[in-house]
């Protein structure tokens, strides 16, 4: 991709050779999607502290220098307003700034409060970090341990705690895909070519859909930009994904097109899917959904003769109604075609730090992990976002009553905003740790500031490359200013201020480390067995007695050498096989040293395909593809009532990923450089049917909600199908007061319509109605 320059010119007298020495191009990454591109950023200005260009990395192992148009406007991320001292919210609802040590000494005093009146089950946690952000979070489970905090949550269990779950009743962990060297590529409920989520995504998408040899096959009810390059584009109507793909599947078994062979030596189920899908009747889901039945079948036929077939899934169906059966019924496709473990097929892949907790078999009579008060299920560690406010709002005794908020902002992010923001309001104590003054820190007892992802030492754990896995560890492009602290040393401080650990206990660990990272493990491991409660505060222990031995200042990646000896340990041949060396511990030393020095990224693991097929951690070791909860509402799918009805004749799909929106992170309106008030897109019958043209003004009316926005017509959305786009509708502080742009999807949505599983919300289906305005 092209990079967007603000013409720096060289003095006039200085020769091009000279006048590129003395340019500094600072390696980082972007930070406003899951894969992290490596960029440049060359600093300029009046102060010289603005990115005056940036361009893609190609010395970054992964990206190679690619990077979309997003990232080119970081600018407005970096120099938006932002917080620089803690806040104390006042008796009338405004803020007084405090220093850090009052600001430390209140909230641990608070939280301690909360903790001893209800238990540390009280308090709940909610964040860890954003699409680059993850090393601070890492810190926070030590806060949670010294305050017995059990229930957390974050973006992923509003979006992806429905595959989690049936990843780890099938596979007993997480399962990607290799697009790079598929040959046919399969996208439910997403456009990579807004949303990427592999590596250099518009470029493979071209190079796939420009080879005569290779198919692209999009489930989408939108004509996206990605389905414009498919050969087969299955427009569903809204929230019939499940509908479509059950008819894919049961195409396969009726026409005999399963590799019954191979299901039959690496899965374990196969005659219960038998039944499930020979009875359906393809023709009457085909109709349901409605997509041609020809083409519904000649897709699948496509899939069945491939060499390999890659498929990735996102928001599209895990945001939508059956999303949970959705992630089971689009695996059948590629499991029943043999696509696991092979070039182009799907892998399991390594991780230097996990994010997801494996789900696989437990010992019997293991009584389920659930919400205290609803009982939610409690999927990869992670309370569903949708019942947060159903935990809050209510007399029970084990409610939770205090909240910690780390980069993150759930009075904008979750659904039903109205009824979230009743519930942080409910709560005894709300402490927010962020950037900005987000919409959730207006609602706080006491907001905490930290650097921007450009001013600290700061990693992603949204590490899935195959067969080479990358792992990036950013330097600070430039240095915070006065009256920030990092995450890292925030939870420190609060853990301190708790009485969780103490000077004394770490001083034998600072001296060790003064001597060398030999003799530290050999110290550390030794007081963390010895000692229960400080193993418990490992990451802060870690920071404060290791980190500042690090180079560079680099204090915030201590709890990295950790995650360096855990891969070295279980990924051995595989971190081998990426080129480290090394016996016992010098292995895991050999990998951290490489992922300080390596800012422009490194490769940690290198795997062979034959490493997949032990990574699956069920009880037999093979693929499980009945799964009786899914089989049930399999069975129920025909009993499905329409969506839209008299009252709500439209569906709307709240949170559609556009070229200029990227969640909530940058909050300036400014960055956008078309859809600036994220127009409500919708399809030219509609559009007549109600007098309205491109740049007019309807009312969008839900169940929960209703809200003026301006309107684009949109020749790829189906008649009765509408979208609005993510991250609009932020507070900006203006002469006169707060200034909002565009629509809060979540003004709209219900957070009573959700996943019977996961309980993740149905954004992409909310039934709507929309209003002419006078």
């Amino acid at each position: 991709m092209s990079d967007e320059t603000s013409q720096h010119r060289p003095d006039s007298q200085a020769s091009p050779a000279a006048a590129a020495a003395t340019v500094e191009w600072h390696p980082t990454a972007c930070i406003l999607c899951e894969c992290n591109c490596g960029i440049e950023i060359r600093l300029g200005g009046d102060t010289g502290t603005r990115f005056e260009r940036i361009r893609g990395d190609k010395a970054h192992p992964a990206s190679q220098g690619y990077t979309c148009e997003k990232a080119l406007r970081l600018d407005h991320y970096q120099h938006q307003p932002r917080l620089t001292s803690p806040l104390r919210r006042r008796a009338d609802g405004t803020f007084e700034e405090i220093d850090w040590d009052t600001a430390i000494s209140e909230v641990a005093a608070r939280f301690a409060a909360v903790r001893d009146a209800h238990g540390g089950e009280s308090i709940f946690y909610y964040g860890g970090g954003g699409q680059g952000n993850h090393l601070g979070g890492g810190y926070s489970g030590a806060t949670l341990r010294a305050l017995g905090a059990r229930y957390k949550a974050n973006a992923l269990s509003q979006e992806k705690t429905g595959e989690f779950w049936v990843n780890g009743k099938m596979f007993g962990g997480g399962v990607r895909a290799d697009f790079e060297h598929t040959e046919v590529a399969v996208f439910v409920g997403k456009n990579p070519w807004q949303s990427h989520g592999l590596p250099r995504a518009r470029t493979l998408l071209k190079e796939i859909a420009n080879d005569p040899a290779r198919a692209m096959i999009v489930i989408d009810p939108k004509r996206s930009e990605t389905a414009e390059l498919a050969e087969f584009h299955l427009a569903v109507k809204p929230g019939t994904d499940a509908f479509c793909l059950a008819a894919m599947v049961a195409v396969l078994v009726q026409e005999r097109l399963v590799k019954r062979s191979w299901v039959d030596e690496h899965t374990t189920g196969f005659e219960q899917i038998a039944e499930a899908f020979s009875s359906i009747d393809v023709d009457a889901y085909a109709a349901r959904c409605g997509v041609d039945a020809e083409l519904l079948r000649s897709a699948a036929r496509r899939i069945a003769g491939a060499a390999s077939v890659a498929v990735f899934e996102d928001l599209g169906i895990q945001m939508n109604r059956h999303s949970t059966m959705n992630s089971w019924l689009e695996k059948l496709l590629w499991i029943l075609t043999g696509n696991f473990a092979i070039p182009g097929g799907q892998y399991m892949g390594t991780s230097l730090v996990s994010l997801i907790r494996a789900g696989g078999p437990k010992p019997a009579g293991t009584p389920e992990n659930v919400s205290p008060v609803v009982g939610a299920k409690i999927i990869s560690g992670l309370v569903p976002c949708n019942v947060v406010p159903d935990e809050i709002l209510t007399d029970h005794p084990r409610r939770y009553r205090a909240m910690l908020v780390e980069s993150g902002n759930p009075a904008h992010s979750l659904a039903d905003s109205g009824r979230m923001r009743e519930s942080l309001e409910s709560l005894e104590l709300v402490v927010v740790i962020d950037v900005a003054m987000t919409e959730t820190a207006r609602l706080a007892d006491y907001v905490l500031p930290a650097p921007t992802q450009y001013e600290k030492w700061e990693a992603t754990f949204f590490n899935f490359d195959f067969p080479h896995n990358v792992f990036h560890l950013r330097k600070p492009v430039l240095p915070a200013p006065d009256g920030v602290l990092p995450e890292p040393e925030i939870h420190a401080r609060l853990c301190e201020a708790l009485g969780a650990i103490t000077s004394e206990q770490l001083a034998p660990l600072r001296a060790a480390a003064e001597r060398g990272r030999a003799e530290f493990a050999t110290a550390f491991f030794e007081a963390t067995s010895a000692d229960p409660r400080l193993g418990a505060m490992a990451p802060v222990v870690l920071y404060r007695t290791l980190g500042p031995t690090l180079p560079d200042g680099a204090a915030s990646a201590a709890l990295l050498w950790g995650a360096a000896h855990r891969c070295a340990l279980g990924y051995e041949t595989s971190v081998r096989g990426a080129g480290f060396t090394g016996e016992g511990l010098e292995l895991g030393e050999a990998l951290f040293d490489a992922i300080l020095a390596g800012h422009h990224g490194v490769t940690f693991t290198n795997d062979e395909w034959d490493a997949v097929w032990p990574r699956v951690q069920t009880a037999d070791q093979r693929i499980q593809l009945a799964l009786p909860e899914l089989l049930d509402e399999l069975a129920a799918l025909p009993d499905d009532a329409p969506i839209a009805t008299d009252e709500f004749p439209f569906v709307l799909s709240a949170g559609e990923r556009r070229s200029f929106t990227a969640n909530t992170i940058i909050r300036d309106a400014g960055w956008r450089k078309r859809d600036a008030e994220g127009a409500l897109r919708l399809s030219p019958a509609d559009a007549e049917a109600l007098g309205v043209i491109t740049g007019g003004t309807v009312r969008v009316v839900t169940t929960r909600g209703a809200a003026e926005v301006v309107v684009e017509v949109y020749d790829g959305m189906q008649p009765g199908h509408i979208s609005l786009p993510n991250g609009l509708g932020l507070d900006q502080d203006e002469a006169g007061g707060l200034h909002r742009t565009g629509v809060a999807p979540n003004e709209l949505t219900d957070n009573r319509l959700r996943d019977p599983i996961a309980g993740t919300p149905w954004h992409k289906s909310v039934p709507a109605r929309l209003e002419p305005v006078s």
